[in-house]
């Protein structure tokens, strides 16, 4: 993926992948990278191409007023997202619905506001990041792995809608990194920064990072 030139805003910017994505746009030679996040306060801005914007997944008036403030972007990073470690047949209610709301509709909510946008500059490209847990789950990831596997058939499906406007629909699935969301787990992890480089160096199209 040749992303020099390009506008981009990346969800969940704030920390770990979000943050390794700004920083690999820059280094790749973004022309802007918008960087969002639900908190804007906490997002570091190191880069004069950089440009914050709020953007809350449950949130659908912030993401269509963060594509009113962002015209121009060509490329869509979707990294937002929670774990609340709910399993599905004890856990809240509530708590798995927001996993839901978050990873699955509200991942989609971003994609509605901004396919317009995406339209109109040609075209471009949306990056989901998805997870492993799309295709497996543990008794800690119920609603979680349920989630992603949603967010996952949805990419699938959004990657047929958007190609009539020549809008490249690409979906990460990684195993665990080095992120907040995994502090507690000891086992083998990428780093954050890792994802972001192979995310931007392979084809367009469903694909796995290790």
């Amino acid at each position: 993926m040749d992303v020099t030139g390009s506008t981009a805003l990346v969800t969940g910017a704030n920390r770990g992948i979000g943050r390794r994505f700004v920083d690999e746009l820059l280094a790749r030679g973004a022309a802007k990278v918008y960087a969002t996040a639900r908190r804007p306060e906490q997002i570091e801005v190191r880069d004069p191409r950089v440009e914050v914007l709020r953007l809350d997944l449950l949130d659908t008036r912030s993401a269509t007023e963060a594509a009113a403030a962002a015209p121009d972007v060509t490329l869509l990073v979707n990294n937002a997202g929670i774990a609340t470690r709910a399993n599905l047949l004890t856990g809240d209610l509530d708590t798995i619905r927001l996993e839901l709301d978050t990873h699955f509709f509200g991942t989609l909510g971003v994609i509605r506001a901004f396919a317009p946008v995406l339209a109109s500059n040609g075209g471009g490209a949306i990056v989901n990041i998805l997870s492993v847990l799309s295709w497996a789950a543990s008794e800690q990831s119920g609603a979680y792995s349920v989630a992603k596997a949603a967010e996952w058939n949805m990419t699938n499906g959004l990657r047929l809608e958007l190609a009539g406007q020549k809008t490249l629909v690409q979906g990460v699935h990684l195993g665990a990194a080095d992120t907040d969301i995994m502090a507690d787990y000891d086992v083998p992890k990428i780093d954050p920064a890792d994802v972001a480089r192979a995310s931007e160096s392979l084809p367009v199209t469903d694909h796995d990072v290790a």
